[in-house]
């Protein structure tokens, strides 16, 4: 029988219960209101989802579990986020029950499907006041089995039920990374060590039924760019009392944060936001430097809506209000890069095509302001590629449930696969002049810029959805001036 691990976390502070107050405190409940529960638009969805998954694994159990809370430090977790593959295919986003499972199980030509699920614990137990992982007195109410079932249209059982088939454990997909306890109980059945292909192929095919985003998911993500355009312009807003505060990169964060809160459910990942030489630090999530009047500031930042779709967008600002000539100059080439690589973007296109396109834009840059050993021709040779100094991340990445989405894809699915639409992803060209770069004039050496958008695949061509949040530099300077 499949239960999440208990917490063994030392039991120090843990007081005695005695009888008498047992019998207290299991008592004088009231029943409850009635269920207000109605089936969910992302019902729906997701059990479409399931029956395209289902044709994929025929004569198999699928199991797709939700996970358990990740550990931050003694007996606190981190912030409880189901895994990315759950949410797929139940529709369950940032409320999901922690150890929650979706199991599949093969009968004749498709897949039945039921959601194992721990309920609320019973006021004569003693789970909801004195465990305080899982008790509700510590955590809040869960919801009931029936109310799960009626809002993602899912038959429902208890979770502590759950367990796995013994004699055909062989028989068994499951999505490995999700549950480190279910893994490890189903790798002890099987005798094997580690996933197994089939895990692998389920968690394949659940990345890459993701690249092409349905109605529902591509208008979450517009509301998640929406959310994330104010939480811009909070940004704007708070710059003012964030200049000359030591720690001003955490004013700004602190506001972006505010947003995402109160609009979603929390931030898509860690709010990079790198004023001066940090932001040619790719992944600077400190956050704890100044903020000078003449330098850059470079924000990262995506809401992450309750479904747990995220934007993430950057831009860069100059702090006073006015980029400084070589600023601009840095800033017009990232944004003509950004802006080649989105007219090449349409359905039957290359997804390389896009980073291809972008870099080549960087290259005739740096080349023309003589930061090459080489010629443009050269440094474009694979065996080359020089400016890549400048700029070595990619362009792009799909966009979605998680920040880089559909990473279990196959290369040739993503990197050497070929758009289609209503895929989404980012265009995110930079350049990045290091504050010790000897291969550039001083002037420019501390200049850090990447624009960033997410875009989505039409069948005619492309849609920039983060087209409102100013980009050209004379948008930028008035945006702040505003």
């Amino acid at each position: 029988m499949a239960k999440d691990p208990p917490r063994s976390r030392g039991d120090n502070r843990s007081a005695p219960i005695s009888e008498a107050f047992r019998s207290f405190i299991q008592t004088g409940w009231s029943q409850g209101s009635a269920s207000t529960a109605t089936r969910l638009r992302v019902a729906d969805y997701a059990a479409s989802r399931r029956a395209a998954l289902s044709e994929q694994f025929p004569d198999l159990t699928l199991v797709i579990p939700a996970g358990s809370p990740k550990q931050r430090s003694n007996d606190t977790d981190y912030p409880y986020r189901p895994h990315s593959a759950f949410t797929y295919f139940t529709g369950w986003g940032h409320d999901a029950t922690a150890g929650s499972i979706l199991q599949g199980l093969w009968a004749d030509d498709h897949h039945e499907w039921m959601l194992w699920v721990r309920g609320p614990a019973p006021r004569t137990s003693d789970e909801f006041y004195a465990n305080a992982a899982i008790g509700e007195f510590w955590t809040g109410r869960r919801p009931s089995l029936d109310d799960v079932a009626t809002q993602y249209g899912l038959p429902t059982a208890e979770r502590d039920t759950f367990s796995f088939d013994t004699e055909h454990s062989a028989a068994v997909a499951l999505i490995w990374e999700a549950d480190s306890a279910l893994s490890q109980e189903l790798q002890t059945l099987r005798g094997t060590e580690g996933p197994q292909p089939v895990d692998a192929d389920l968690e394949r095919v659940s990345s890459e039924m993701r690249l092409v985003k349905d109605d529902l998911e591509i208008s979450e993500l517009r509301e998640a760019v929406a959310s994330t355009h104010r939480g811009f312009t909070d940004i704007i807003t708070a710059l003012p009392r964030a200049i000359g505060h030591e720690r001003g990169e955490r004013v700004i964060e602190g506001a972006f944060t505010q947003r995402a809160r109160l609009e979603g459910n929390t931030v898509g990942y860690d709010s990079i936001v790198a004023a001066g030489s940090h932001a040619c630090i790719l992944h600077w999530v400190d956050n704890d430097g100044p903020i000078t009047d003449g330098d850059l500031l470079l924000v990262d930042a995506g809401v992450e809506r309750e479904s747990l779709y995220t934007a993430d967008i950057t831009r860069t600002v100059p702090v006073n209000g006015r980029f400084t000539p070589h600023q601009r100059l840095v800033y017009e080439a990232v944004l003509e890069a950004a802006d080649a690589a989105f007219d090449a973007v349409k359905p039957g296109v290359a997804f390389h095509t896009i980073h291809d396109t972008a870099m080549a834009v960087i290259a005739r840059h740096v080349s023309e302001w003589g930061f090459l050993p080489v010629s443009l021709e050269e440094t474009l040779e694979k065996t080359s590629q020089l400016h890549r100094r400048y700029m070595i991340h990619g362009t792009s990445h799909h966009l979605g449930l998680d920040v880089h989405d559909c990473a279990h894809a196959r290369k040739d699915r993503y990197l050497q696969g070929t758009l289609e639409a209503g895929m989404v992803f980012t265009i995110e060209p930079g350049l990045y002049f290091q504050p010790d770069d000897e291969t550039v004039p001083p002037e420019w050496r501390g200049i850090g810029v990447r624009i960033e958008d997410d875009i989505l695949v039409t069948t005619t061509g492309a849609e920039n959805l983060s087209a409102a949040i100013p980009r050209t530099a004379d948008a930028v300077e008035a945006w702040m001036a505003g």
